[in-house]
């Protein structure tokens, strides 16, 4: 049987769905270790600002700092991303991670740009910018320190901890209402959660941040994602009534997305940890999905469709009652935008 490998989300390296050849490792020959180690690339991109034009998505504009992400998230939608670059969905997503050392200097470019219509920038719309390597490469900090320069508003989303290090510029930020965090909770399940999303944030310090970053004055939305039928879809209200009582101000969720070769790969990995709740979890999945394990129809992608998908809406929607959501959530302020920086504005 091939070895474990302790840390990493994904067990396999499958070929990605544009490659011809697809290379088997000897199982025989494992490395030194067991375990591959994360590699990081610099990625030279040209512009900084992608646009969403998905009537899903709260957000038209966002920045992405690293394509890849060590986080190993076995669920994670943005998988088969790597596959455009010629690698895996699988292992190379949560080992080979591609850095935008450059980002800041894009983004200060864009926004000073005469073709910049103010609007919220959402940082990590694909891939966690608080991941491991934003503690050593600070891409992430650089870019709020940009966009507080402007004052453009922006909202991050992120499963790490390590957003509490930036609380001094989302405060700064806060006070003109041009910031807010989304914090995302898959479980409470602190054994679960080392399981299928091994190098993120154990759920116990997520809630830290939240009450963190709720003391700062920032407001602090909780993100329940994805929601995996069958697995953690009982945990929605105690995952609200925990996020409401450190202070988050709203609460939204998003069901399991399986796109591509990540239906096979998690399917993988059911197998391994619940091979007794597997046939039972897929099953839910596809009830949902119209007998498939994705969907990528809009309206429906995110929150799926049948007596499931109607039975997780309504507890939800209880839960916000409950938990006191209504009427918390805050919105971003785009007038307090300056194309010249607010620094310098500051002079006169």
């Amino acid at each position: 049987m091939k070895p474990y490998i302790k840390g990493r989300g994904s067990q396999e390296n499958p070929a990605g769905r544009f490659e011809r050849i697809d290379f088997v490792a000897d199982e025989d020959a494992p490395a030194a270790d067991g375990v591959p180690r994360t590699v990081y690339y610099s990625d030279r991109t040209k512009t900084i600002i992608s646009y969403n034009q998905s009537p899903d998505v709260s957000f038209d504009a966002s920045i992405n700092p690293y394509r890849g992400c060590e986080h190993g998230c076995v669920y994670c939608y943005a998988r088969p991303t790597h596959e455009y670059l010629g690698l895996s969905a699988g292992l190379d997503f949560e080992t080979k991670i591609f850095v935008k050392q450059n980002a800041p200097e894009l983004l200060r470019k864009e926004l000073r740009s005469a073709k910049w219509v103010p609007k919220p920038i959402a940082i990590s719309g694909v891939t966690d910018c608080y991941q491991p390597a934003e503690k050593h490469f600070q891409i992430t900090r650089k870019c709020l320190e940009v966009l507080r320069e402007f004052r453009n508003p922006v909202g991050v989303i992120t499963k790490s901890y390590l957003v509490t290090r930036d609380i001094d510029i989302f405060s700064d930020m806060a006070g003109i209402g041009c910031a807010s965090v989304v914090i995302s909770i898959t479980t409470l399940d602190g054994e679960l959660s080392r399981k299928m999303e091994p190098r993120a944030s154990q759920p116990e310090y997520r809630l830290r941040a939240i009450a963190r970053l709720a003391d700062a004055g920032i407001p602090v939305t909780v993100l329940i994602a994805p929601v995996i039928p069958g697995l953690t879809d009982h945990e929605i209200p105690a995952i609200m009534k925990e996020a409401s009582a450190r202070g988050a101000v709203d609460a939204g969720y998003v069901m399991l997305r399986l796109p591509y070769g990540v239906g096979d790969i998690f399917s993988e990995w059911l197998g391994r940890h619940y091979p007794d709740r597997k046939k039972k979890i897929l099953g839910r999945i596809k009830s949902m999905r119209d007998g498939d394990l994705n969907s990528t129809e809009y309206r429906v992608r995110m929150k799926g469709r049948g007596i499931f998908a109607e039975q997780t809406e309504r507890i939800f929607r209880v839960a916000y009652g409950k938990f006191g959501f209504a009427g918390r959530k805050v919105p971003l302020d785009v007038s307090r935008f300056r194309r010249d920086g607010s620094a310098q504005l500051e002079l006169f």
